[in-house]
């Protein structure tokens, strides 16, 4: 999968829309940090966060979602809250088929943002194709 825009940059749009009150609900007063981490889907890990602790406790599998989201999609982990996440997608799917198999990981990386949001994987795949952020939480 080729990257059309750099992650870096999509990153910065996403903490910008942040920073202007689009998540306010879940991110109410976000705060800037500087993580010592090597890869950005090593940043919940480096933090001890146990946003998904619901769902799993362990935070190295879900990083490790997060580094093939990283390899393939070119995400970036903008915020983390008590129990949420959104990241920046620089390559989004392009096609319902792509979003298709995404919408699949996603159900099983976080199934409330299906059981709980569209309540349909393909109807949460439709709202995946061209996305440039992807948010999870956690009940």
């Amino acid at each position: 999968r080729r990257l059309t825009v750099d992650p870096g940059t999509r990153a910065a749009r996403a903490a910008d829309e942040l920073a202007a009150d689009e998540h306010q609900s879940v991110f109410p007063a976000p705060r800037l940090a500087l993580v010592p981490a090597r890869r950005s889907a090593d940043i919940p890990a480096a933090l001890g966060w146990s946003g998904p602790v619901n769902h799993d406790g362990d935070v190295a599998r879900l990083c490790a979602v997060l580094r093939s989201w990283e390899d393939r999609f070119g995400i970036r982990v903008v915020a983390l809250g008590f129990d949420a996440l959104l990241l920046s997608v620089a390559a989004p799917p392009a096609d319902l088929a792509e979003a298709e198999a995404v919408a699949a990981e996603h159900f099983a990386f976080c199934p409330d943002n299906v059981m709980q949001g569209t309540g349909t994987l393909r109807t949460y795949a439709k709202e995946l194709v061209g996305e440039t952020t992807w948010f999870f939480w956690w009940d």
